[in-house]
């Protein structure tokens, strides 16, 4: 352990002395040698035949990949001299030539490949290569040289059955997709498990220089969906790159509206995650159906007003084409949603305008009052009653009224409220 040459050399003359007996750890005296970075004592063991320089220690480790994790490229060269086996895996699964490109050891990468007998496209026991761990990792000089091999196989997928050049458009690797370009032997709409292509990675990541690189390359089709039928541009407008919405609404053949396996659209997208400015480039598409119901019957408002965006509300409602009472597949309409969800400032949208009915109700008959009192929203609630159609004594299918709601709940101030604006407590016994 201590890297004593002259010691070693001493007690590997005894004949009482087993040279490749593992201690602790299972670990053999070649073993310490890597681990301590002892080069000298290493070519002292490796000079005798009967020392195996491929042993396993209780971890489950090879002295080489010990050596390459050490970033030991000496310890690494002498290993290789000595004949070792240069692909061998450890318990993990790992390989050397995957340890070294997923580091971005760039010689030992060299050294590995020039020894010969070292596959570049054997996966380690995450089913990983080397070549989409170099392009993870960005080591553009370890993707250079494992790219300049004649045996290499640019188009093999990894467990997620991602390809090199998806990898790259998913991490957002320019580098990495500009070599793998200069190939011509690379698929570049080859989906992956869950359908999806590099294009669609490099869209729902907003890496738009690389958008730009493979729709540049002529052969990549735009639309190509994943396994849930989202397409490049859904998926963009759902993360809110707008860029990326930009240059893929300028490609022929993409379809603004086509829904996915949930009938939603890229504007539903957009709007259910508040993206305002990826929301406006879609308005401004022709024949696009601003009110288009998903399965679950929720609109682009409906489901902007259910997740609190109160910005693409004002938005919708600024257009003609959008109906502010459209009531989802449980009743409720887009008022309903924002009277529960803490956002005073969008109910107040909603209660300004003359063609919102407050009084609609959802299928168990609680209407936006109810809603908001069953969630203890004073200032929704306020703002409510403040319309002159508001019928606060409406029962529910269960008889109940916002005020025995409030109550049931304990939220005192929201009785209050509703007992100054009324009279009625009809059905608050009941509650107690």
């Amino acid at each position: 352990m201590n890297g004593h040459k002259e010691v070693v050399e001493a007690l590997l003359g005894r004949e009482d002395i087993d040279p490749d007996k593992a201690g602790y750890e299972g670990r053999t005296p070649l073993m310490w040698a890597v681990c301590n970075r002892h080069q000298g004592v290493l070519e002292i063991l490796l000079r005798r035949e009967d020392i195996d320089p491929n042993k396993l220690d209780e971890d489950g480790q090879t002295p080489l990949l010990q050596a390459i994790e050490n970033w030991d490229d000496g310890a690494v060269e002498v290993l290789l001299r000595r004949g070792i086996n240069p692909s061998k895996q450890n318990t993990d699964g790992e390989t050397p030539l995957c340890v070294a490109a997923d580091d971005g050891q760039m010689e030992v990468v060299r050294m590995l490949l020039e020894i010969g007998g070292v596959n570049p496209n054997e996966p380690d026991g995450e089913s990983e290569i080397p070549l989409s761990y170099a392009v993870l990792g960005r080591h553009e000089e370890v993707v250079k040289i494992l790219l300049g091999r004649d045996d290499i196989d640019p188009n093999k997928s990894n467990m997620a059955g991602r390809t090199p050049i998806a990898e790259a458009a998913r991490c957002g690797n320019q580098e990495a997709v500009k070599m793998l370009l200069e190939r011509d032997d690379v698929n570049l709409n080859t989906p992956d498990r869950k359908g999806q292509t590099p294009l669609w990675w490099a869209a729902c990541g907003g890496h738009e220089r690389i958008v730009n690189l493979l729709l540049g390359q002529g052969h990549v089709d735009p639309e190509t969906p994943d396994n849930t039928h989202k397409t490049p541009l859904c998926c963009a407008a759902k993360q809110g790159h707008a860029g990326v919405v930009e240059i893929l609404l300028g490609q022929d053949g993409v379809n603004p509206s086509r829904l996915d396996e949930g009938g939603r659209s890229p504007l539903w997208w957009a709007a259910r995650s508040g993206h305002e400015g990826v929301l406006e480039i879609l308005l401004r598409q022709e024949n696009l159906k601003p009110d288009h119901p998903d399965y679950r019957g929720q609109t682009p408002l409906n489901s902007a007003a259910e997740h609190g965006c109160s910005g693409v509300v004002e938005i919708l409602l600024g257009r003609g084409d959008v109906n502010p009472n459209t009531s989802d597949n449980d009743g409720r309409t887009p008022l309903w949603w924002a009277a529960g969800r803490w956002r005073p400032g969008m109910v107040k949208i909603f209660i300004e305008r003359d063609d919102v009915n407050p009084n609609t109700p959802d299928k168990d008959g609680k209407t936006p009052l109810h809603h908001a009192a069953l969630c203890g929203r004073v200032e929704e609630v306020g703002m409510l009653l403040k319309r002159d159609d508001i019928n606060p004594n409406k029962p529910d299918n269960h008889g109940e009224t916002a005020l025995s709601c409030a109550a049931r709940r304990g939220h005192t101030q929201v009785v209050a409220l509703l007992q100054h604006h009324t009279a009625s407590t009809h059905n608050l016994c009941a509650i107690f």
